[in-house]
């Protein structure tokens, strides 16, 4: 059954367990410091990336027995208080720290890695401002690939960026692990 949540408004606050029962047809939604946010969903090119970069993340991790791979729009609770839900379009957790997955809800765990793809009509002060959650929540290592530029802008976890980058690389987070930006495209 899907439940229909009335538009809070932008002074209501909403929690993690309250964003589980909203539901608006085709939205994705995200929490961001109490507040709702919806959004439309990611056009198909994206998605198709999402899915190639998770195929080979999760070929590499269950090959080595390193975590688990999560796909896009997977909701992880980095904040609370209040509470924020981000939702990447791919996320790594180390095996050590999947005891924080529970059968419902959000896992109030910040990945170790997560990837975003950017969509033509995203804005560079909202794509800064999710990768700067989730360095804060303590992700090591967050990808953002750019399908027109063909690169991605890698961030670590101590502050430093490379942009314009052609190949991931692991780095620390998954050693051994890398992949052509071009390889993603579609």
């Amino acid at each position: 059954m899907v439940r229909h949540a009335r538009n809070p408004s932008a002074s209501a606050s909403v929690t993690a367990d309250q964003l589980l029962h909203v539901s608006y047809p085709d939205k994705v939604t995200e929490l961001i410091r109490g507040q709702l946010v919806v959004r439309e969903p990611p056009g198909t090119r994206h998605g198709a990336i999402a899915s190639r970069l998770a195929h080979f993340l999760t070929d590499f991790v269950y090959r080595n027995a390193l975590g688990v791979v999560f796909a896009q729009d997977t909701g992880f609770q980095i904040a609370s208080n209040p509470d924020t839900v981000r939702a990447p379009d791919a996320a790594f957790l180390t095996a050590a720290r999947a005891a924080a997955i529970h059968d419902r809800g959000y896992a109030r765990v910040a990945p170790d890695l997560v990837a975003e793809v950017l969509s033509p009509d995203d804005r560079a002060g909202e794509v800064r401002a999710k990768v700067a959650d989730w360095l804060a929540a303590g992700v090591r290592l967050v990808w953002v690939i750019d399908p027109r530029r063909r690169a991605a802008d890698v961030y670590r976890a101590g502050g430093s960026v490379s942009s314009g980058e052609t190949r991931l690389d692991g780095e620390d987070v998954l050693p051994g692990f890398t992949c052509a930006v071009s390889d993603l495209l579609v």
